[in-house]
Formats: C-alpha cells, sequence, structure tokens
C-alpha cells in the first residue's frame, strides 16, 4: 500500500513538473484582452505580455489611464476605454477587440476590473449599494465573456478570471463577496462547457498587492457617510458606541 501511495505521488509529480515546463510558442499575432488595466495588476500584466511579444488590447476605465499606459509600452499595445456597467460601452469594446483581431481570434481575455463595494453591515445598505460592485464585478465580466466566446473559441484561446482571494471570505455585509462567489461559479461551469471548443478556463486567486491596499480613512470616511444616511430607528438598534468602536 505505501509503495502504491508513493508511485502515485511521483507520479503526480513528474506529471506537474512536465505540464509546467510547457510554454506558448511564436507569441507574434497572438491578441489578449485585459480588463482593468487603469493601475494595479491589469496594469502589470499588460505592460508584461506587452514585453513578452503578445498583442495586447488594455481596457481602461479612463482616458487618462489609457494614455499613460500607452506612453510606456510598445506601439502595438492599443487601449480602448471600457465601463463594465454599460453594456453599450461593452459592445463598442467588442467591436473594437474584433477589429483589431482581423479574423485570428482572441487568443486570451483576462478579467480584473473590478467595481467599487461599500463596506458595511448589510441592513446599512441599500440595492444601488450591491449593483455598485455586481454591475461590475460579475454580470460586466459574464457580459463581455459571452460576447467574446466567438473569438475565443476561434483561436482556441483561454479565459483567465482573476479573483481576490480575500473576496471568498463573507466576513462583512455588500455584493463584494457575492460577485467573488459568483465569478467562481461561473468560471466552474465555462471550464466543463468550453473544453469541448479547445478554449481554457482558468481561476488564479490572488491574494493582497501594495497597489491595492485600501485606506483606512477612506473606509471609516464611507462608513460615516452610511451612517448618516441611517433611519433613526437603524440607527437606534446598533447604538452610537458600535460605530465609535
Amino acid at each position: 500500500l505505501h509503495i502504491a501511495v508513493l508511485a502515485s505521488t511521483l507520479s503526480l509529480i513528474i506529471y506537474w513538473l512536465i505540464r509546467d515546463s510547457y510554454r506558448v510558442r511564436n507569441l507574434s499575432g497572438k491578441y489578449v484582452f485585459i480588463t482593468g488595466c487603469d493601475s494595479g495588476l491589469g496594469n502589470s500584466l499588460a505592460k508584461w505580455l506587452d514585453k513578452k511579444g503578445f498583442c495586447v488590447i488594455a481596457a481602461c476605465a479612463t482616458e487618462k489611464g489609457g494614455q499613460e499606459l500607452k506612453s510606456c509600452s510598445s506601439l502595438s499595445l492599443k487601449t480602448v476605454n471600457l465601463n463594465l456597467a454599460d453594456s453599450n460601452s461593452i459592445a463598442r469594446a467588442v467591436v473594437f477587440v474584433t477589429e483589431e483581431t482581423a479574423g485570428k481570434g482572441l487568443f486570451g481575455l483576462v478579467s480584473n476590473a473590478e467595481g467599487t463595494a461599500p463596506v458595511a453591515p448589510t441592513d446599512w445598505l441599500r440595492i444601488e449599494d450591491f449593483h455598485s460592485v455586481l454591475d461590475v464585478n460579475l454580470l460586466g465580466l459574464i457580459e463581455i465573456t459571452l460576447k467574446l466566446l466567438p473569438l475565443l473559441k476561434k483561436a482556441e484561446g483561454r479565459v483567465v478570471n482573476l479573483i481576490n482571494a480575500k473576496g471568498l471570505m463573507a466576513f462583512v455585509g455588500g455584493g463584494y463577496s457575492l460577485s467573488k462567489w459568483g465569478m467562481e461559479a461561473f468560471s466552474d461551469t465555462l471550464r466543463r462547457e468550453m473544453q469541448h471548443f479547445g478554449v481554457k478556463v482558468s481561476i488564479v486567486e490572488h491574494g493582497f498587492f501594495k497597489a491595492g491596499v485600501v485606506n483606512s480613512d477612506i473606509i471609516e470616511k464611507y462608513l460615516f457617510k452610511l451612517w448618516n444616511r441611517l433611519t433613526p430607528e437603524i440607527r437606534d438598534s446598533y447604538g452610537e458606541k458600535y460605530l465609535v468602536e
């Protein structure tokens, strides 16, 4: 029994080593579309893939973000404005990607954009507070993925959804954790369905990055803003001491 377990373990290690030794070749002409490239992880990834030789199409939420990214990248990197909470903006971005890939298909879709999420007890929130993050992190991600699937299938490409692991811990009210759990479920389903078409779907659960650290003063300011809009009944049920502590 011990020998069988050891043999199985060694076989898995050898398989992982062989699998991890594979590298994508002939990067020229392979198009990768990345969302959330104004700053942070998406911005760094766009620059890194550009240097590697991929044809990068970087989606930015602001004109400034796109201009700054282009200023420190090669001429082959293209940028497009994208608001994932707006279906018209998504449609325009899909047209741009379709035209840029010129019939070659899309080698990679990396979803990294994040919406703002109020951090507060659930009964402090309104439905629009949930929409502010779900419309971007989950529904926007699903919509742009669905619209780019034909291009991904054409190139037998891959979908990579970047998920902040802190969102998988539901320790506070709001839509952030809901969006991350939803991304996991969507990715797992899509992975099985797209396998037939040669499209790979991956989830990368990352931790904290220095660029993404949220200032505690901003969180506190937002809490006070939410507190001040509460009804007297809800405020009294918590008490002033709850907010201070």
